[in-house]
């Protein structure tokens, strides 16, 4: 597979997987690098990490890839087909009627990394939507010796809605699914969430408007309903036999308006119900709460993004 000069420029390059197609048409996939230096110690295990981002989203947070560099793992993101740079003009934005259907690029990407690039030890970092989906996939590869840990950033594990609405809505979901699995819902996203990020409006982080608009794309009834089977699966139990770190914020808000309470809650998803499902995930899990964490907790203030790294280094030692 051959790598070119990414969108962030260098040192990031990029390189596209072309996949099966699909009812839309052709399917692709972006696996983005940052390589570290190669041990000095030829026989000390090569490190790598692979972030997988979330619902509308793509990779863009080079924090995140200096700190790893930093402790020596190489770096590599996944924009999931119909994502980010994989998102192509004759594509519904986000859409997939089954989340296995990422089992392809996610393989394929491992592949890339352990086989052509020589890393022998892989640790998976998920944000939101990506962490449910890396959670799932993990689960189906298990056995294989192909992740040796998880780190979920704020993963999507539940619907942010109270219990017995989930249980009511499910059918009703699901069927839409099954029938008319392109209708456009309405997709409940608040812009302020994006607006509380980006430079141009009440943040600092600097990022494509286009590839991460602050309205979101249109939610469609098959991948909503791909969602809720996910989150199915993972109330039933992963079994995931490596470890797990889970982090999410220490409280939620949820605004039509603005509040300044979007600078250190997640505004996206219920923090209390992602730590009560953590344990539902496998054999060893770490539930951490980040005082003042927003959803992406690595786009948190400055006191909250330290925590979240300071936890991460601690994990490492401990299971890596």
């Amino acid at each position: 597979m051959e790598f070119g000069i990414d969108i962030l420029g260098e040192p990031y390059e990029a390189a596209e997987l072309e996949l099966r197609p699909d009812t839309e048409g052709p399917v692709g996939a972006t696996l983005v690098r940052r390589l570290a230096p190669p041990p000095s110690d030829p026989a000390a295990p090569r490190r790598a990490v692979l972030y997988v981002h979330g619902y509308v989203d793509y990779f863009f947070q080079t924090h995140l890839a200096d700190h790893f560099i930093e402790l020596g793992y190489s770096f590599y993101a996944l924009d999931l087909r119909k994502y980010g740079r994989s998102l192509r003009p004759h594509q519904s934005p986000n859409y997939v009627r089954d989340l296995t259907e990422y089992d392809e690029e996610l393989d394929a990407a491992v592949r890339i990394i352990r086989e052509q690039d020589g890393h022998t030890e892989l640790l998976v970092n998920g944000h939101s939507t990506g962490g449910l989906v890396t959670a799932l996939w993990a689960a189906r590869r298990t056995g294989r010796g192909l992740v040796n840990g998880l780190f979920l950033n704020s993963p999507f594990l539940a619907m942010p809605t109270a219990p017995a609405v989930r249980v009511l809505g499910a059918p009703a979901v699901g069927a839409l699914g099954r029938l008319a699995a392109t209708r456009k819902l309405p997709s409940g996203l608040s812009p302020h969430y994006v607006h509380s990020l980006h430079r141009d409006h009440r943040g600092s982080w600097d990022f494509d408007l286009s590839l991460k608009p602050a309205e979101g794309f249109p939610l469609y009834a098959g991948w909503l309903a791909a969602i809720q089977r996910g989150h199915q699966q993972v109330r039933r139990g992963l079994g995931l036999e490596v470890p797990v770190l889970l982090m999410a914020s220490a409280g939620s808000v949820a605004k039509s308006k603005w509040d300044p309470a979007l600078y250190h809650r997640d505004a996206v998803l219920r923090a209390d119900d992602i730590a009560a499902l953590g344990p539902r995930l496998g054999r060893t899990v770490t539930v951490v709460r980040i005082e003042g964490g927003v959803h992406d907790l690595v786009l948190s203030g400055p006191e909250a993004r330290a925590r979240v790294f300071e936890e991460l280094d601690r994990w490492l030692k401990a299971y890596q």
